[in-house]
């Protein structure tokens, strides 16, 4: 039958997609190995069938009678066989030289049994079968080449012949066993060395390494491009086999490693090159620098690597086959390889493979070892502090949130307050832009037509075209990209946040997802500002939280209203009567630290929301705080007193807590939880008076502050460097964290004692002669006698 199918035509190939060319080229290889594994099928086959044929192959007659005569002769022989205690010493002696006389030759080479065989029954087929050795399974099956068939009387006889493989593995494996027992013959017992020469011996080989590591290092720091190979040289050094100074070594190395890629690396990122890259020529000097990014992105991956398989065999308590290393040794080297990965992470955000580094860090902020973690979580937080524009802080916060996802919201507290580090609030987008990408004016066409001629606009034009691929090539940032990289990770944080806020609202996590919602609640979205409020007013309302997690909640409340929460028509009273009623509830010895959300609290509440509040609700606040100033640290206490200071002149009529006279009827309920019906306007500030009389002088000095008025002027302002800053400021500026007074305490220089006299104090010669002389006179001893002296006072 023809074959009909055309061979397609060059033009209809290149039509055709590559698809389509990869799956016909797939179909062809399998076509291929179909027929090949046939092939190998009839081959098997056909092996088995000439083996069965060559077992069953049937001897010839003249064989057969051979061994039967031989049988026979030997039974003769044996019964004809003496002892030889029966034979005269002439038939021993020719039965000796007869021995040596025989040869391997005399024997009879046609049949396959031994010469000196015995009698033997009758064996059948079976026993026969057993007896044949098997072959195993295992071995591999011999591949057989198939020759031309013999005819004979007894029929066709196939014939084959087995290929020759050429075992190159098994030589060389042989080779190898050859050299080890050569080199193990040549060995000598190493002789028995004492501590202290084995230290010195450890001091030396140390030396040695720490020499060549600082030679590399060196070399490889002062021309890196031509040195480059070195790298891997000192990279080598990381699988250091002598157990004496392993541990160290590999140390050193990573720690070197480090440091040299710090120092060496470009501040850009090196990406692969294309095949059309490099198949074009290129200058020489272009080539090596190809060469050297080459180089150093294959090293440094290497490097990674190393440390990777590092903290995971300390992690799966994996040791190497070597056993150089103990299982304790590689706690060791997986801090070092953790800190080497934290310095890459901070310092490198640019460079190639940072977002592998992040993968790998992020999930040790989460580690059982607090050093670790603590290592991690300090590295993420020096990378959101100096990251400006955003790319690496975003890759960081979609790790965190996949972890803590993945995790079942089951991790550290810490993973989640890095969140507070980032920069989104306080970075000033319009400075940093202007920093990096300073604007170019470029001339219109009026202004060209206007100033220049025509070929003088010629070359404006191709000069302006080439500035601006220069300043694309720069990867400049503009403000629009920067504000959508923290939009877009501010949507990952509230994501998270609102996640833990649904459904794990008993978590350890929720302490650190309110106090984030507390710095961030100015950026949320408006839509979802009901729906936070009411969130945020059942978890107060629950009783679960403690008072510092309810802080949290009050301050995320108010700084929503006081942002874009202005429209909305909310009346936040419940929360001021919950501030109200913890403000007894705060911690006032060595952690008042509370005191600083309190602070920033009444701050949002009262002095950005002074026209909500009423004259009852300010003045309640004020004397329950003058309360809390009696019992707190001296920190604390100045910054309460700065905070009433704002009252007293933001809100008017605070004065009459400093008349000792009542307005009005009732009588002040102290313990009553609602600050609108405590009757606090008939009560006044007694406690001020108290801390006028306080060990700290600044505290004195608010007090006295206070009960003149707080005024601007006079004399009873106060000074500048404590009425131009804020309460929160005061409040950290006067903290005690460092066990150091501020300002400090005057030292008092003690009187010598050997500068004082007894007799200085005594200024009357007279008195002094009579002390003398009283002195010298001796008295007699007397003995005591208490019952004489009871009667005698008793008849008296």
């Amino acid at each position: 039958r023809k074959n009909t199918k055309r061979v397609p035509s060059f033009r209809k190939l290149l039509r055709t997609s590559q698809i389509k060319l990869d799956n016909k080229l797939k179909n062809k290889q399998y076509k291929q190995k179909s027929a090949a594994k046939k092939y190998r099928k009839e081959q098997k086959k056909l092996r088995e069938a000439v083996r069965d044929a060559i077992s069953r192959k049937p001897f010839p007659l003249e064989e057969c009678k051979k061994k039967q005569v031989a049988r026979k002769w030997e039974e003769k022989e044996e019964e004809d066989a003496l002892p030889l205690d029966m034979m005269d010493e002439d038939d021993l002696k020719l039965m000796e030289d007869l021995a040596q006389k025989a040869s391997f030759l005399t024997r009879d080479l046609s049949s396959n049994e031994p010469v000196h065989i015995k009698k033997r029954k009758h064996e059948s087929v079976i026993e026969k079968y057993e007896k044949v050795p098997r072959r195993l399974q295992t071995e591999p099956e011999k591949e057989l080449i198939h020759l031309l068939p013999i005819k004979d009387k007894s029929g066709i006889i196939p014939q084959a012949v087995e290929k020759p493989v050429l075992n190159v593995a098994h030589d060389e494996e042989e080779d190898t066993e050859d050299m080890e027992e050569a080199e193990d013959f040549n060995e000598e017992p190493l002789p028995v060395l004492t501590p202290e020469e084995m230290a010195t011996q450890r001091r030396q080989k140390l030396q040695e390494r720490k020499m060549h590591i600082a030679a590399l290092a060196s070399a490889i720091l002062s021309e890196p491009d031509i040195n480059i190979k070195k790298l891997k040289e000192l990279r080598a050094m990381l699988m250091e086999q002598d157990p004496n100074v392993a541990v160290i070594v590999r140390k050193l190395v990573m720690v070197s490693l480090m440091e040299i890629f710090k120092d060496i690396a470009p501040s850009y990122k090196i990406r692969p090159l294309t095949e059309a890259e490099k198949a074009t020529k290129v200058k020489k000097e272009t080539q090596k620098l190809r060469e050297f990014e080459e180089g150093l992105v294959s090293q440094y991956k290497f490097y990674l690597e190393n440390l990777e398989q590092t903290i995971k065999d300390w992690k799966q308590r994996k040791l190497k086959k070597s056993n150089v290393i103990s299982l304790k040794a590689y706690k060791g080297l997986a801090e070092v390889a953790v800190k080497c990965l934290c310095e890459l992470l901070v310092a490198l955000p640019h460079f190639n493979f940072h977002n592998n580094i992040i993968v790998l860090i992020v999930p040790l902020m989460n580690d059982p070892s607090k050093m670790i973690s603590e290592l991690c979580v300090e590295a993420v937080k020096k990378l959101f502090k100096q990251d400006k524009l955003g790319y690496a802080s975003l890759g960081v916060v979609k790790v965190i949130s996949g972890l803590v996802r993945g995790r079942n919201y089951d991790v550290r507290p810490e993973v989640l307050k890095v969140f507070l580090h980032l920069r989104i609030k306080e970075v000033e987008l319009q400075k940093d832009s202007e920093d990096i990408a300073p604007k170019k004016r470029f001339m219109t066409y009026k202004e060209k037509r206007k100033h220049l001629s025509r070929m003088q606009r010629k070359w404006k034009k191709a000069e302006e075209k080439l500035e601006r691929e220069l300043l694309e090539a720069e990867a400049s940032e503009s403000k629009e990209k920067k504000l959508k990289l923290h939009t877009e990770t501010l949507n990952i944080v509230f994501v998270t946040y609102f996640r833990i806020l649904k459904k794990a609202q008993k978590s350890p996590l929720l302490p650190a997802v309110l106090e984030g919602l507390a710095k961030f609640a100015h950026l949320i979205n408006v839509e979802f500002f009901d729906d936070l409020l009411i969130v945020l007013h059942s978890l107060i309302a629950s009783g679960d939280l403690s008072y510092r997690e309810s802080l949290h909640c009050i301050l995320s409340a108010f700084h929503i209203l006081s942002g874009q929460g202005d429209v909305l028509n909310i009346d936040p009273m419940k929360f001021y009567t919950h501030l109200y009623k913890t403000l007894f509830s705060l911690h006032a010895g060595g952690t008042n630290e509370d005191i600083g959300i309190v602070l920033q609290c009444l701050d949002v509440m009262f002095a950005k929301r002074r026209k909500q509040v009423s004259q009852q609700r300010a003045l309640a606040f004020l004397k329950r705080l003058s309360i809390l100033a009696l019992h707190v640290l001296p920190n604390s206490s100045v910054g309460i007193l700065a905070t009433n200071r704002v009252f007293m002149q933001t809100f008017p009529r605070m004065d009459l807590l400093l008349d000792n006279e009542s307005q009005g009827s009732g009588v002040y309920l102290p313990e009553l939880e609602e600050p609108e019906h405590c009757n606090a306007q008939n009560t006044a500030l007694w406690e001020l008076h108290l801390l006028q009389r306080h060990y700290h002088p600044t505290v004195q000095k608010f007090a006295s502050h206070l009960i003149a008025g707080a005024p601007t002027e006079g004399s009873g302002a106060l000074p500048l460097d404590l009425s131009q800053r804020s309460a929160t400021e005061l409040f950290e500026t006067y903290c005690m964290k460092e066990m150091t007074f501020n300002p400090p305490v005057a030292s008092v220089t003690p009187r010598r004692k050997d500068t004082f006299l007894q007799m200085d104090s005594f200024v009357d010669e007279e008195l002094n002669k009579q002390l003398q002389q009283h002195i010298s006179e001796t008295v007699p001893h007397k003995p005591l006698d208490f019952a004489k002296h009871l009667k005698e006072s008793s008849l008296a």
